[in-house]
């Protein structure tokens, strides 16, 4: 009975501390969820605004917490950029090279307070490969592990720092083309000790490990893939523990020491969504609205060799169910409570039953607003929908689709970074700032 109690208040413990971090893109186990009660749902520009900050540069990394610091990055460049438009479109290649001189940095805030703690400067000079006008140079998360802090800008390098700013180890890394020269988006991942980047480009596509502590390369593989943008996911599922890498050309799941345990063909033509699990079940997904094959996959642990769907199959052994064209381009689904959320680029929500795949509503339309890269999240029984005008829906969470408001930041200020969820705080970064919304009552530290 003891060793029952004691079990119980572990995991209560951690589910505790798990709610006063986030340590990467979309959190722990990048499953976009906050399990604290007192998340606000509503907020302005200035309504439930415990401070705001303006940031350097334009960058589209999202913020991570662990503790009393927020860390993110930004590339600051002397001259004006082009405003990116909002929503999808073609003709943003930029494949020349700026000539200015760009700093590429790393950001320590004050939880509590939003102000600057720390601010270095790992690199300065002119890009040397092209981006895609709406992406920017820093569109890597950062990742922590509660020592130190790990900052990729792909095409550049990769740099770890202690919490209090203190340079540890840095590693360059070479520049490749991306296709179309839109640039590199994919963000490490973390996992004992150990730090693992996918590097999907036109040239040499690869995976690699490295020694957090150190830096030192553990192994590198060769991977059969052109240019991606997915953030690869640590899916811990009972029997083992394996890391999956979206790609156009297959899903690949990894052991941690680079072996390939199974794979499967069936993506759209570019992989951007972040993998999640819920219910025993891991959920991959593409959707590039240029293709008729928009997949979203739900997989059973425990597979081994090649797991390609059939023509005319929907299930096998270890593909639990799958819609062909209910993958979203840009934002990650969103597994919470027991049902998959699927937003669409162009303002449409999708749910399903995460066990059955049984769709239980479909492309419901959000009010106004047809440009989403922001993946959304889920607090108290809600489900939040940011635009990049800054207008946020929130749905009741369930079988049902229903809109119970919206909340918009000042006009302008354009959101495309997916937020971090963090106690009772909502840290949300436009392109100008990072917002921290809390709710009444709660202006402490």
């Amino acid at each position: 009975m003891k060793a029952i109690l004691f079990a119980t208040l572990g995991a209560l413990c951690v589910q505790a501390f798990a709610s006063e971090i986030w340590p990467q893109f979309r959190g722990p186990n990048a499953a976009g969820v906050s399990t604290n009660t007192h998340l606000p749902d509503k907020w302005s520009a200035t309504e439930n605004v415990a401070w705001k900050t303006d940031l350097p540069g334009r960058s589209w990394s999202s913020p991570i917490v662990w503790g009393d610091r927020v860390f993110l990055t930004a590339v600051v460049s002397p001259e004006v950029s082009e405003l990116p438009k909002k929503g999808l479109y073609f003709g943003g290649n930029r494949l020349g090279l700026p000539k200015s001189e760009y700093q590429w940095k790393v950001l320590c805030l004050d939880l509590a307070t939003g102000k600057v703690q720390w601010e270095k400067t790992v690199h300065r000079g002119a890009p040397q490969t092209p981006i895609h006008v709406k992406s920017s140079y820093g569109a890597e998360t950062p990742v922590t592990d509660g020592e130190r802090v790990y900052a990729l800008f792909g095409n550049l390098g990769l740099f770890a720092f202690t919490l209090d700013g203190a340079e540890v180890w840095s590693k360059q890394l070479e520049p490749h083309k991306t296709r179309f020269g839109w640039g590199t988006a994919a963000s490490p991942v973390l996992h004992d000790g150990r730090l693992f980047v996918v590097n999907d480009n036109d040239e040499q596509a690869e995976l690699f490990a490295l020694e957090a502590k150190t830096g030192k390369e553990l192994w590198r593989a060769d991977r059969e893939e052109k240019s991606n943008w997915a953030t690869p996911f640590i899916w811990n599922n009972g029997q083992r523990t394996e890391l999956i890498t979206p790609g156009s050309r297959a899903v690949r799941s990894y052991d941690l020491e680079g072996k390939v345990l199974w794979s499967f063909r069936g993506m759209s033509s570019i992989a951007i969504p972040t993998p999640f699990a819920g219910d025993g079940l891991l959920f991959v997904s593409s959707g590039y609205v240029g293709d008729k094959l928009r997949p979203l996959y739900a997989i059973r642990p425990g597979a081994s060799g090649d797991l390609t769907l059939k023509s005319g199959e929907s299930n096998n052994q270890f593909i639990a169910w799958s819609n062909p064209v209910g993958g979203p381009y840009n934002p990650s689904p969103l597994f919470y409570e027991g049902y998959c959320y699927v937003l669409y680029d162009r303002g449409l929500v999708s749910c399903y039953d995460a066990k059955t795949g049984k769709l239980l509503y479909d492309r419901q339309r959000l009010p106004e607003g047809l440009a989403f890269t922001t993946s959304p999240w889920a607090s108290g029984g809600r489900i939040f929908c940011l635009n990049e005008d800054g207008v946020c829906y929130v749905l009741r969470a369930g079988d049902k689709f229903e809109l119970l408001h919206t909340n918009k930041l000042a006009d302008g200020d354009m959101c495309m970074a997916t937020p971090a969820l963090v106690g009772d705080r909502l840290l949300i970064r436009t392109a100008a700032r990072l917002y921290c919304i809390r709710g009444k009552g709660q202006t402490g530290g």
